[in-house]
């Protein structure tokens, strides 16, 4: 490493540790430097109280440098000057101790405490000071938890009393439980959920009251569970609940939300009615009645279910011809029972629209420029099917061409084209088992045409598959058939005598004419479901994703039955083109834990194996696993680690692909101001073959009793731009432990770096993981 680089370092260092952190701390206060909450009881966590703690200090850096408040303290006494302004712009000012924050910390805790069953908890408030800082401590003294002895319920509406009889297997509380008031709560919700699945309309939880009871000289309660008979206003005499039934449904297709205040307000100038539902609209009808009402969950007749109206709100967020859904519910007295108008108002998208995007490429240092232009049809057949055609065309120099070629230029024209069916589409099936998957089905096309130096090549696919959500948090995709074709149309001659010599399969097997004909089966799932757009800081969750794929099997059958005859290459053929066949599965799991409001510690695993079987002896280059790059071990470049101990092949990427991939990361990410974050992060993983190339990749086989001593291992630091809507990514990486070689300092670059040789800088959007 350059010598520079650490005295560099340390120099910045040296000017944040010089500058005091009580330079702008008026006389006579104090620079709250540190607050503490510490408790006696494993069952109080400190993390579970720290929200109600109402001044804290000064923010950290991976939580351990409060490099903003330095930066502050950085500028000059005179704040007119723009360069003082910028750096308490960007900065933070020291957080001056006020003691009646502190006192108010005080008391929310005790309550909180309290709220938790221990309701002869004290909280004890110490302060430290030395110099200009202090130092401000919450102890907390929890004593005996009251416990629950008997539970009662006080409910005068016998048919609420008989609902929540039916549901008593699913009550929060027992007896014997701490009286927690989290709990009761929950508990309130919780019934309130029941009884709004069950037509109560107009229920809410806060008809549910508790009357507890502490019996003298002990810490045990008696809890009455009391439901509050049904009343607008205090002068109003109590009286039961009202269950609502659903009386009719209507829609109204054409409902403006900037300019429609009541159901009078909208103009409807016709109808048509399908299945006894009316549709109403006002110049011309721009979706099929039958999509409407097949994702329509309220139901004429039955009873008031919050959930019907929950799945309703998602099966028409799924249709792109609409861009709004409002449900409207107005209450009508029908002889002795009390029933519910539906109106299901709509308010239509922009149906089509064109797009131009012109984008730079980077392909391993080599530069180009891509450009598309996209069509896009969101009601192709009035049933809110989406069309997307997209032409699209590239560009880029190449570089570090070892052979002479005619041109050292690499261009590529392709189209692809997908039409999405926001319903579950399949032969012989009936409408009625159709309309209860909530599946959206898709065809897509797509034609690639590429043109090296070396070689020029065809790759067209078809496909057909499903996917859709579960309760907002898993997705499913079932890719039910994939058609890949890959045509090789020419072939330079210094091209063809280096890689199809027969001296290297591997190489050899992925430049010629092949098909790949596929299924498989992808889940995802991530805790917090669609609520978390970025893996940010904000909360803790965990994702995973798993799939299983496989290929050739259906014609490898065909080809046994049929006899059909294999060729030179031990393959058999379909219309003269070899197909592959191989089964692969992959397995991706990562956790983000919250450290503070500032900080979080992120990690990462995955990995993944496919195996060549029958018809093939080695995985197509398009579904082989590669290592390193900006999502991978960060300090090798992309696709320039392993497999195994090989030490790589500058004349051609492909040698170094593999059958068997393990990734790890771990990252301790940081807000620093504005919208940017930092990263530190630790990454370790390789490739690996099931088979031994000897002469192609020497060491890159996987064998058990040695693959560990070949992980590969990272360590470096990441700059994020956090846009809300993406994230640009720029991360540098370092060499630490370098599985190509067995033993020496090359083998540890850790111990003595060399920028030159173990730096790598990646460009990406998105986070890693």
């Amino acid at each position: 490493m350059k010598k520079g680089f650490p005295y560099s370092l340390l120099f910045i260092l040296f000017i944040f540790a010089s500058c005091s952190s009580t330079k702008y701390v008026p006389d006579g206060t104090y620079l709250l430097d540190e607050v503490k909450i510490q408790t006696d009881n494993k069952n109080i966590k400190s993390s579970t109280l720290q929200p109600y703690v109402r001044q804290n200090p000064n923010s950290k850096w991976f939580s351990t440098i409060k490099t903003q408040l330095y930066v502050y303290n950085l500028s000059g006494r005179d704040s007119t000057r723009w360069f003082n302004k910028f750096l308490r712009k960007i900065g933070d000012a020291p957080v001056i101790y006020n003691e009646s924050l502190a006192q108010r910390s005080e008391n929310e805790i005790t309550k909180a405490v309290h709220n938790m069953g221990y309701m002869g908890a004290t909280v004890d408030t110490k302060i430290k000071i030395k110099k200009k800082k202090l130092k401000l401590s919450f102890d907390v003294t929890s004593g005996r938890p009251y416990i629950v002895r008997f539970i009662k319920k006080d409910i005068e509406d016998h048919k609420i009393a008989e609902y929540m009889q039916e549901d008593s297997m699913s009550t929060l509380l027992q007896e014997g439980m701490v009286f927690d008031v989290s709990v009761l709560d929950a508990e309130r919700q919780r019934i309130t959920n029941h009884l709004l699945r069950n037509g109560y309309y107009k229920f809410n939880k806060d008809y549910i009251t508790y009357i507890a009871d502490t019996v003298r000289n002990t810490y045990l309660v008696d809890l009455t569970l009391q439901v509050l008979p049904y009343g607008t206003h205090l002068a109003d005499a109590p009286k039961d609940h009202s269950q609502y039934k659903i009386n009719k449904v209507s829609f109204l297709t054409d409902y403006d939300i900037m300019r429609s205040s009541s159901l009078n307000s909208i103009y409807v100038n016709d109808s048509v009615h399908y299945n006894g539902i009316p549709v109403y609209y006002n110049k011309s009808l721009y979706i099929r009645p039958k999509i409407l009402v097949n994702n329509l969950r309220i139901q004429s007749g039955s009873l008031y279910d919050e959930r019907d109206v929950q799945r309703t709100y998602n099966n028409f967020g799924r249709l792109s011809a609409l861009k709004y859904t409002n449900i409207r519910f107005i209450e009508t007295q029908i002889g002795d029972s009390t029933k519910l108008d539906a109106y299901v108002l709509l308010t239509k998208s922009k149906h089509q629209s064109v797009s131009f995007e012109v984008e730079g490429t980077n392909s391993a240092g080599d530069l180009g420029a891509a450009a598309a232009v996209s069509y896009q049809h969101r009601n192709l057949f009035r049933g809110s099917e989406q069309l997307t055609l997209k032409f699209r065309g590239a560009y880029e120099a190449i570089s570090g061409l070892t052979q002479d070629y005619t041109s050292d230029n690499y261009t590529e024209y392709g189209v692809e084209t997908s039409i999405n069916f926001p319903r579950f589409l399949f032969p012989f099936l009936s409408s009625d088992f159709r309309r209860g998957i909530r599946a959206t089905t898709e065809f897509g096309m797509q034609y690639n045409y590429q043109i090296r130096p070396e070689f020029s090549r065809m790759v067209a696919s078809a496909s057909w598959s499903y996917h859709w959500i579960e309760r907002q948090r898993a997705q499913h995709r079932i890719d039910l058939i994939d058609v890949n074709y890959l045509y090789m149309a020419s072939m330079s001659d210094a091209f063809e005598q280096l890689y199809q010599d027969g001296q290297n399969y591997i190489l050899e097997y992925n430049y010629k004419n092949r098909l790949i004909v596929r299924m498989g089966y992808t889940y995802s799932y991530n805790s917090v479901g669609a609520n978390l757009t970025n893996n940010t800081i904000a909360s803790n969750s965990y994702s995973i994703r798993t799939g299983i794929e496989s290929a050739g099997n259906l014609l490898y059958g065909f080809s046994k039955l049929a006899g059909l005859s294999k060729n030179d290459k031990g393959e058999y053929s379909i219309l003269n083109i070899p197909f592959a066949q191989y089964i692969k599965a992959d397995f991706d799991f990562a956790k983000n834990i919250v450290v503070d409001e500032r900080n979080s510690l992120a990690y990462h695993i995955g990995m993944g194996i496919a195996i060549p079987y029958g018809n093939a002896d080695v995985i197509p280059f398009e579904k082989r696993y590669f290592s390193g790059g900006a999502n991978s071990v960060r300090g090798w470049s992309v696709r320039s680690l392993g497999p195994g101990s090989f030490s790589g092949d500058k004349k051609n990427f492909l040698n170094q692909s593999g059958d068997i991939k393990l990734d790890a990361s771990i990252e301790l990410r940081s807000e620093l101001f504005w919208k940017f974050q930092g990263a530190l992060f630790v990454d370790a993983g390789n490739i690996w073959t099931l088979h031994n190339y000897s002469e192609e990749q020497p060491g890159g086989q996987f064998k058990f009793k040695k693959f560990y001593k070949e992980i590969a291992v990272a360590y470096g630091l990441g700059l994020r731009l956090d846009l809300d809507f993406f994230v640009i990514r720029i991360d540098g990486g370092m060499k630490a432990i370098n599985p190509e070689y067995s033993s020496g300092k090359e083998r540890y670059p850790i111990v003595r770096p060399k920028f030159s040789r173990d730096f790598a800088f990646h460009f990406a959007v998105g986070y890693p993981f």
